[in-house]
């Protein structure tokens, strides 16, 4: 589903180049759950960026399904991402004027999927245990609440591939369990890759494999 080959990454600081990732190579099977691990600095969000086709590797090579993502110009990849990629943000990125269920359906207007919008909302609503907060708006759920608002729409319009950066790293020890379990659920429901970016022990160890990053010295 994922192959990283060589890949260095930088960036221009101040007029100094900082390497961030440095010849990563690995693969990720179809359907697994891997998390990513490493020190503050060490490249997990610079690499899932690069895999979400938000950014491009300064060299390298990255297949994503089979399509080299590395090689699109900016337009391919974003349709690339918008039809086979689903997102996770730490800070959840709800948008503040939509409600609960315009959130989740948000992905699947976007694609022009789904002709029964509201059946598959609802279900996904069912799914996260909000069946009763779809038109509720996001700054009246519990941060726990719209990070599992957030999954829902990260996998609305069934992704191949959903990326979570730090997903419960603003949550408190019960509510990470609770989106962590509904993850790990809905990764086995949907038969979805999923890749998580995080600093947590205990996030890592719901995953099939974790890979570890290191930091990079400065050049």
């Amino acid at each position: 589903m994922i192959v990283f080959d060589e890949v260095n990454k930088s960036y221009r600081e101040g007029g100094v180049t900082r390497p961030v990732l440095s010849a990563v190579s690995f693969e990720i099977d179809k359907g697994e759950f891997v998390a990513i691990q490493g020190p503050s600095g060490s490249g997990k969000s610079t690499l899932l960026n690069l895999m979400a086709g938000l950014d491009v590797p300064d060299s390298g090579t990255i297949l994503i399904d089979g399509q080299r993502i590395s090689s699109m110009n900016e337009h391919r990849r974003t349709l690339f991402r918008r039809r086979n990629i689903g997102f996770v943000f730490q800070a959840y990125n709800l948008i503040p004027t939509l409600s609960v269920a315009e959130n989740i359906g948000f992905s699947i207007e976007l694609n022009h999927l789904e002709s029964d919008f509201s059946g598959r909302v609802s279900e996904l609503l069912e799914q996260i245990g909000l069946a009763d907060r779809g038109n509720s708006y996001p700054d009246h759920l519990s941060g726990g609440e719209q990070q599992r608002v957030a999954i829902a729409r990260a996998i609305a319009h069934m992704p191949r591939l959903v990326l979570a950066d730090e997903p419960t790293g603003n949550l408190d020890i019960q509510a990470e369990k609770t989106v962590m379990n509904l993850m790990s659920r809905l990764h086995r429901k949907h038969e979805t890759t999923l890749v998580v970016a995080t600093h947590s022990t205990e996030v890592a160890s719901q995953a099939n494999r974790t890979l570890h990053l290191q930091t990079q010295k400065d050049s």
